[in-house]
């Protein structure tokens, strides 16, 4: 089984490779920020890349390619990943040396700088400081002690390290900081002897250099009751085990921020739509779905589950009958028209009784004035239900991967419209005409009785008086208008049941079915250009997909070691 440290190890390596797929993301940040992690301050542990000549000089090359050939420091990190069966699992972070003050080819703020860089590593709460400092030196003037104890004042991420221990003067040693006396921290000091740089030059191995420092600790006067507890791979396997105990208790916590970065990161490729596929009939079954989706928001606008539905109830119950009431039908049946409209329907011979061809003109006249509100209504539902075309097909989240298809919707959608608002047009102009073509007889039939016998004169000569009086035109616009009323009722309770019919209920049945049948004719080639995506989404999708991966593969790595939670 691996131990924890190489699955920390590997999803470091995923984290880096999530680094490169998602720019600035936090959850990424903070699932980084989440793995322990070992940090180096304040000088050298040891060289393990010593065996790697080629690796050695590989480094050197990267950073004098980002900082050039001067002393100057970068904080671009360089990743090095090494295998071997001689040392423990472990991930270190190697930050430059503090410096006190700038040297040729160095800038001037380089003192703040190296601190800078130093804290944004040390600071992060998982990571474990390794404090080293020089044995020859006074360990109260030591920058890395000083860096660590700002930053962990309780002292649980610190563990203190203590070089050039065979480089102290005759005489002296530094037992009173190992065994805790100098300075107490609450993880044991350790001691170490690191290859000499005329070692360095000599390419002096590793192995080598190891078994010496072991000879050192076992055969000095100083240092040998604690040789069991010092040198490089006692240190190794100190940080190792803490590390890992470091890591065990941390694991809930990181699987926790890993699954719901995977949870974000699905619902986001859903908000984004998966990608299409490139046979034409899966394209097909895709431009159909969309719209569906489409048709569906665009009947719950109709059926009030949505907004906009209501402005057509507007129509009807507003806007038609102030339009019936704004009609000229007092200046059309004015006494003086009444009698112009009655005498020319008598031609040359007046009418003998009552004025029936004038009282038809009038009437045919007065009804044509209705096709105006008739067909500002079908205009007025016409609109509305455009408006809800567009604002259907902004509300539909799958369409707005497709702009081409988005367009091709909104024309078809529109071209039905304008069908539907031409048999509209036609039904409601039917409806007026159909009125003016037969004339309700019984209203006529109760009309109260014209002729009167006035006192103290002879009925005929006063009935033929008052036929071409002002009160006997007075009495036929009158009568006129009453049947007009009628009919102005008649008709707004049926305009609206035609409008509904010939264009709201249509644009619910079949708003895209003369749509469906040319879509299937459509080639790959004509599916493709409908479902042609804006590239900006298609590229977020596909870092989208990239990250949810390693996201997962994140995860897997934590499941198959499950056993140690």
């Amino acid at each position: 089984m691996e131990s924890l440290i190489g699955l920390v190890n590997r999803i470091q390596r995923a984290c880096t490779a999530l680094g490169d797929y998602g720019g600035g993301d936090n959850a990424f940040s903070s699932l980084w920020d989440a793995l322990p992690s070992v940090a180096v301050v304040g000088g050298q542990v040891g060289d393990p890349l010593s065996l790697f000549g080629m690796v050695r000089k590989e480094i050197a090359d990267e950073t004098d390619r980002i900082t050039g050939k001067t002393k100057q420091i970068s904080p671009v990190p360089i990743h090095l990943s090494i295998y071997s069966p001689n040392v423990v699992n472990l991930t270190l972070i190697d930050l430059p040396g503090l410096t006190k003050v700038a040297v040729e080819g160095q800038s001037e703020t380089i003192v703040e700088d190296i601190e800078n860089m130093v804290r944004t590593y040390v600071g992060k709460p998982n990571c474990i400081i390794l404090a080293v400092s020089p044995a020859n030196q006074d360990i109260a003037t030591s920058d890395a002690i000083k860096l660590a104890r700002e930053v962990d004042p309780t002292g649980e991420r610190t563990f203190g390290v203590l070089t050039k221990l065979d480089l102290m003067d005759k005489g002296t040693n530094a037992l009173d900081v190992l065994e805790g006396r100098a300075y107490r921290l609450q993880h044991p000091w350790v001691g170490i002897v690191n290859r000499s740089q005329a070692d360095i030059n000599k390419n002096v191995d590793m192995i080598y250099a190891r078994r010496k420092e072991r000879e050192y600790f076992a055969t000095s006067p100083d240092y040998g009751h604690l040789a069991s507890k010092m040198g490089s791979e006692y240190l190794a396997k100190l940080l190792s085990k803490h590390l890992e105990q470091f890591i065990k208790a941390r694991i809930p916590s990181i699987t926790s921020l890993i699954n719901k970065s995977i949870d974000e990161l699905e619902s986001e490729l859903d908000h984004l739509g998966r990608p299409i596929a490139v046979d034409a009939g899966a394209q097909l079954y895709t431009i159909l779905e969309l719209c569906r989706a489409f048709d569906k928001i665009f009947k719950e606008h109709l059926d009030g589950g949505r907004p906009g539905g209501d402005r057509i109830y507007g129509v009807f119950d507003n806007q038609l009958p102030a339009a019936l009431r704004k009609l000229p039908f007092d200046r059309y049946l004015s006494v003086q028209n009444v009698r112009k409209v009655v005498s020319e329907a008598d031609g040359y011979q007046p009418h003998l009784i009552a004025p029936e061809q004038g009282y038809r003109r009038l009437i045919e006249g007065a009804l044509n004035y209705f096709r105006g509100p008739a067909e500002a209504s079908v205009d007025a539902v016409h609109f509305v239900l455009k408006e809800l075309v567009r604002k259907s097909i902004g509300e539909c989240q799958e369409l707005k991967r497709f702009p081409s298809l988005q367009s091709t919707i909104a024309a078809a959608s529109n071209e039905a419209l304008e069908k539907f608002r031409d048999e509209g047009r036609k039904t409601v102009v039917r409806l007026v005409d159909m009125e003016s073509s037969y004339l309700t007889v019984d209203f006529f039939r109760k009309l109260p009785q014209e002729m009167e016998t006035p006192k103290g004169g002879k009925p005929e000569a006063a009935a033929a008086v008052d036929r071409y009086g002002e009160a006997h035109f007075r009495r036929i616009g009158s009568n006129v208008s009453s049947y007009v009323n009628m009919v102005s009722d008649t008709l707004r309770n049926t305009l609206p049941k035609a409008v509904v019919y010939c264009q709201v209920k249509e644009a619910k049945q079949s708003l895209l079915n003369y749509f469906y049948t040319q879509i299937g004719k459509k080639e790959g080639k004509a599916l493709s250009e409908l479902l042609d995506e804006d590239p900006a989404l298609m590229e977020r999708r596909m870092l989208c997909a990239k990250r949810l991966e390693l996201y997962k593969k994140a995860r897997d790595e934590i499941d198959s070691v499950a056993w140690v939670r």
